[in-house]
């Protein structure tokens, strides 16, 4: 097994796609990133230097929040929780419906995952204009958790999404 590189410059293994998945927007593709060992490694490895001590768990955003969460859970030896759309989790679930450009969405986590005093770390791939990330918090928060970080690998920094969550510290690999 190799160790992680520090030195990987991550923005190498960023790809972008014009006009995906719509005419005028450029999709900031990971699946470089997770397709190279090393680079994936080391993503993990500096994520990993943002996570407070006494966590309790890893929430992780569907979909690629799972990727990035199962790996950070795995570094740290901490379990993971996923937040997921609906009709995903197979027992109770608390749900939250936030809204989006166009319309609602709506997201799950299982009712007996986190309970009050409950210390988590929120992690998914990408931070945009931070609806999802928004509600993630709000949830977990309903279930009378801390959110006590928000980790991304990529960030839109011209999207603002970081002010949806003003008083949680925001941890972003790469920001464009």
């Amino acid at each position: 097994m190799k160790a992680a590189d520090s030195a990987l410059n991550l923005n190498d293994y960023i790809r972008d796609i014009p006009d995906f998945p719509k005419p005028g927007i450029v999709f900031k593709d990971i699946t470089p990133l997770l397709a190279d060992g090393p680079a994936f490694c080391a993503s993990i490895a500096q994520l990993a230097k943002h996570i407070p001590q006494d966590i309790d768990a890893i929430v992780g955003i569907e979909s690629r929040g799972f990727l990035f969460g199962a790996g950070l859970a795995q570094h740290g030896c901490i379990g993971l929780v996923p937040v997921r759309k609906p009709g995903k989790l197979p027992a109770d679930v608390h749900s939250i419906d936030y809204e989006l450009e166009y319309g609602v969405d709506r997201l799950e986590i299982h009712r007996d995952s986190l309970s009050s005093g409950h210390r988590v770390v929120i992690v998914d791939d990408l931070l945009a204009t931070g609806g999802t990330v928004s509600a993630t918090v709000d949830l977990v928060r309903q279930l009378g958790a801390e959110v006590v970080a928000c980790l991304f690998v990529v960030e839109l920094e011209f999207l603002g999404g970081r002010q949806r969550i003003p008083d949680v510290p925001v941890h972003s690999l790469l920001t464009y």
